[in-house]
């Protein structure tokens, strides 16, 4: 009988073309299941094949586990403290055997051993299938459609299958079974049955590497993508970078006559795509990606990581776009927020600014309206500025001599330190549950106190409005951060 097993899993090993040590593990996997149906609980067994011999021998094992952590499972557990009764030394996490007698081969249901068996070998024959598609480095999975799945597509390439998620799929499309589809291939899941390949037509990745195929000058290194956001099935903005000072490179992508930004908007059901020229300067990048809008001024919030972009009224509504798809594509293209004001907006908003800066200079360091105007008409936006810029700047203004700029100076230097001892003190009046809210950061918590929030709960009470005018944060970051605050008044409703 031995002999005739070996040479039965040799057969197999030949006709399915996989590792004879798949094949034994199958066999000891179907041993082993067999041998637990005679054992009541849940049992663990372990069959062990001679690969020479076909001889085998059953062990029912138990694992080791901490004495602190107590039995989850009885049958197939032991305490520390037991288990180094019958086996010294042994330690957490390791296994204690006993042989027992194995079941004869003849009396394993044919039917459950032949399942077992089989279906080991098909997850290799897949592994092993899955190893040789992904071992050619292709980033786009190109298939049929074999079947829906609850909404999703399983697709099929060869003999290996992707799930491509309703999700995932371009919005208004209407894929059926049997259609030819393209998709990037974004994550490999070997625990996911069947289609262990996910699949997305929505991701920016996906018209980067379309972009790719198109246009030969990015494979070879000539020109670079270098961001990419999308409306999927709506619009598209991406942006290019030539390394190559002879080569356009937004002429190079869109093609003679279109025809490499067109196989792209076909591929993607019609969306529409704006090539934008990078640049290294944040705001020329910001400008080219609100195109077609035309600019009228740009300022940069180096601290906040936004600028304002004022627009005239005729460009207002093309900057903007339609449900503010072109300011949002252009901000998720450059990693800037983008603020969109028309010239009256952006007037007032800066006169509001020079008030408030005025009336900190006046406050701060003690002089009248015309010191501080001048100071702001100079460029100066903070008292740190005043303290600590070079000296010979400073002296360079026409309207202050030099002992004017000293005792400037020296005002400046003495409110931050008042200013820096007033916020420790304010600090060290926040509560513990606020200090340990997660994703507060030392900084933001500062802020809070500046403004007499000291507690979780008065966090938790303040609008999302309130919160971004005393952080600065965006209206997600807010919101989140206030959500967090309030969880505790929910905790146990559940």
């Amino acid at each position: 009988m031995n002999r005739e097993m070996l040479m039965l899993i040799d057969a197999i090993s030949r006709e399915k073309n996989v590792e004879r040590d798949v094949v034994f593990a199958a066999v000891e996997a179907a041993l082993a299941q067999a041998t637990k149906k005679l054992y009541p609980g849940d049992v663990d067994i372990r069959v062990s094949i001679n690969r020479d011999t076909g001889e085998y021998e059953t062990f029912r094992r138990w694992l080791v586990v901490p004495d602190d952590a107590g039995l989850q499972n009885p049958d197939a557990e032991e305490l520390l403290m037991d288990a180094r009764e019958r086996v010294p030394g042994v330690e957490v996490g390791d296994y204690i055997e006993e042989s027992i007698p194995s079941v004869p081969i003849g009396r394993i249901g044919a039917m459950a051993a032949k399942q077992v068996i089989l279906q080991k070998i098909r997850d290799a024959e897949r592994e092993m299938l899955l190893n040789d598609f992904m071992s050619r480095g292709e980033k786009i999975f190109n298939g049929v459609i074999k079947r829906m799945d609850k909404g999703d597509a399983i697709v099929e390439s060869g003999r290996v299958e992707g799930r491509l998620k309703r999700s995932e799929m371009i919005p208004k499309e209407n894929l059926r079974v049997g259609d030819r589809v393209r998709a990037m291939i974004m994550e490999v899941d070997l625990s996911l049955r069947g289609a262990p390949i996910l699949l997305s037509r929505t991701a920016p990745e996906f018209m980067i590497e379309l972009f790719r195929q198109e246009v030969p000058e990015i494979e070879q290194g000539l020109l670079e993508i270098k961001s990419c956001a999308r409306d999927p099935g709506s619009r598209a903005k991406i942006a290019v970078l030539s390394h190559d000072k002879r080569i356009d490179p937004i002429g190079t992508c869109v093609g003679v006559r279109g025809s490499r930004v067109n196989a792209v908007t076909q591929e993607l059901a019609g969306e529409r795509v704006d090539i934008v020229l990078w640049s290294e300067d944040p705001a020329q990048f910001v400008i080219g990606a609100l195109a077609p809008a035309n600019v009228q001024s740009i300022v940069v919030d180096e601290e906040r990581h936004a600028m304002d972009v004022v627009v005239d009224e005729e460009n207002l509504a093309i900057a903007i776009g339609r449900g503010g798809q072109n300011v949002r594509l252009a901000s998720e293209l450059t990693g800037w927020k983008i603020n969109i004001m028309d010239a009256a907006e952006s007037a007032q908003k800066h006169a509001e600014e020079a008030a408030a800066l005025r009336q900190l200079f006046m406050e701060k360091l003690d002089v009248d309206q015309e010191i501080a105007d001048i100071l702001i008409e100079e460029g100066f936006s903070s008292l740190e500025e005043i303290a600590y810029v070079p000296l010979q700047e400073m002296l360079e203004i026409e309207s202050f001599d030099e002992e004017t700029v000293n005792e400037l100076r020296a005002r400046a230097k003495d409110a931050l330190l008042t200013m820096e001892i007033a916020r420790e003190e304010s600090v060290e009046d926040v509560s513990q549950d606020l200090r340990t809210l997660e994703g507060l950061t030392p900084e933001l918590i500062a802020k809070l106190a500046t403004h007499g929030i000291h507690t979780r709960d008065e966090l938790a009470d303040l609008a999302v409005d309130e919160l971004m005018a005393i952080t600065g944060q965006s209206e997600d970051e807010a919101k989140a951060l206030i959500m967090k605050a309030r969880e505790h008044w929910f905790a146990g409703q559940a």
